[in-house]
């Protein structure tokens, strides 16, 4: 018997393209499923972003979906989502969102705003992952709003966390990271030790919060307190990784956070709600991400998957192109982002990854869409996959149920650095 071919060539990147037939064999994949991971190789790659809109489209009007729970903090998503929705002027975007989150999200954001502007029901946004900036400001700041009100016993504690958070600054973790690392040994111990204090009184005293000021608004500060203890942590984690003494897989914590804060917002929408995330590949994957052996994180997807088993899918999104957008550190001095992106060059697709597989059925300058479920020999044997400017080792298979594939991977123009 001829073994079910894995590949689909599809027809556009464009989003706006009326036709979307051609992504039905994403049917199969996502029904039944009330979470919808989709990917990308790599940051600032704009036919990612094109991709990325085309799926949500197709996610949103063949099957429903209308929350999307997306790579940025919790007050990036909140502040956003009114002009998501048609608020204000499209021109208004770069003042709602940091810089970084803007060069992630940007343009498909733009896309999705335009989507939805023909009377389509507009997408809820929420954000699931600490702030882009990896600063603790955004999180700190609405908890001592709300701490000022139901407990203002715990000022005096809350002002020394404020005064430490307010010297980190950065637009991202290249260079956040460097400032908390420029502290005092006994500052950063504070601010960890302050921030466990603060949750271990919040959990204490829950009845009486809640009781004063509403449970869902206990809620959401008690969120935020969790986010900034998590960066705090990944202030220090990334700090040790730059220096080269990071811990195996202490980025897992972060990872950890995100699946947290996704099934918080799972269990405040609707029972019938569908979710698309929209994250990096390496966040979504069901299986430990590894660097050339090296154990890295535990990602959202481990946890996702163990915990909603078939109502969770992922497609990945990688390409087959010769070169890469890539992020380079440390910038020139005065870069509030802390790194440059610039193309580098890729070897060609190895033996047994995706792309390698693709090249070898013709297919490498499509737009391709393989069916991981598929009883194929070739995905059977599909054991590397692209990461940002490298190759990694990961069982393809268990780690995605879908793979879209690019040809090219050029610099979102709307990015800047």
């Amino acid at each position: 018997m001829r073994p079910t071919h894995p590949f689909a060539v599809l027809g556009t990147l464009d989003p706006r393209d009326p036709r979307l037939d051609d992504l039905d064999p994403l049917r199969a994949v996502v029904e039944g499923a009330q979470v919808v991971a989709v990917g990308e190789g790599a940051h600032f790659v704009h036919e990612f972003a094109l991709a990325r809109a085309r799926l949500i489209r197709y996610l949103a009007d063949r099957h429903g979906f209308d929350v999307l729970a997306l790579e940025m903090g919790t007050a990036e998503a909140a502040a956003v989502g009114p002009w998501l929705a048609g608020d204000g002027d499209e021109g208004d975007l770069p003042g709602l969102l940091p810089q970084h989150s803007l060069n992630l999200f940007g343009e498909l954001l733009r896309h999705l705003r335009h989507l939805r502007a023909g009377g389509a029901r507009p997408f809820r946004i929420v954000g699931i992952d600490l702030p882009n900036t990896l600063t603790l400001l955004p999180d700190l700041d609405p908890v001592a709003a709300y701490l000022r009100e139901v407990d203002p016993a715990t000022a005096g504690l809350m002002t020394g966390l404020l005064r430490t958070a307010a010297e980190i600054t950065g637009g991202s973790a290249a260079a956040s990271a460097p400032q908390w690392a420029s502290l005092e040994p006994d500052r950063q111990e504070a601010m960890t030790a302050g921030l466990a204090r603060l949750a271990l009184r919040m959990d204490a005293l829950e009845p009486l919060h809640a009781g004063s000021g509403g449970q869902d608004r206990f809620d959401t500060a008690r969120l935020h307190l969790e986010a900034a203890r998590h960066t705090d942590y990944m202030l220090r984690a990334m700090s040790n990784l730059f220096a080269g003494t990071g811990m195996a897989d202490d980025t897992s914590i972060r990872d950890r956070y995100m699946a947290t804060c996704l099934r918080w917002h799972l269990a405040r929408t609707a029972p019938d709600a569908r979710v698309v995330v929209v994250a990096h590949n390496n966040h979504i994957q069901k299986t430990p991400v590894t660097y050339e052996g090296y154990p890295t994180a535990l990602p959202m997807g481990y946890h996702l998957a163990r915990d909603l088993g078939p109502r969770y899918r992922a497609v990945g999104l990688t390409h087959t192109a010769g070169e890469i957008p890539e992020m380079s550190w440390p910038a020139p001095e005065g870069s509030t982002l802390g790194f440059t992106v610039e193309p580098v060059p890729l070897d060609p697709p190895a033996p047994g990854s995706v792309e390698g597989a693709l090249a070898e059925a013709g297919l490498a300058s499509d737009i391709t869409l393989t069916d991981l479920r598929s009883p194929s020999p070739v995905v059977a044997s599909l054991e590397r996959m692209r990461s940002q400017g490298a190759t990694m080792d990961l069982p393809v298979a268990r780690s995605f149920d879908a793979i879209l594939t690019v040809p090219t991977a050029t610099l979102d123009p709307s990015t800047t650095f």
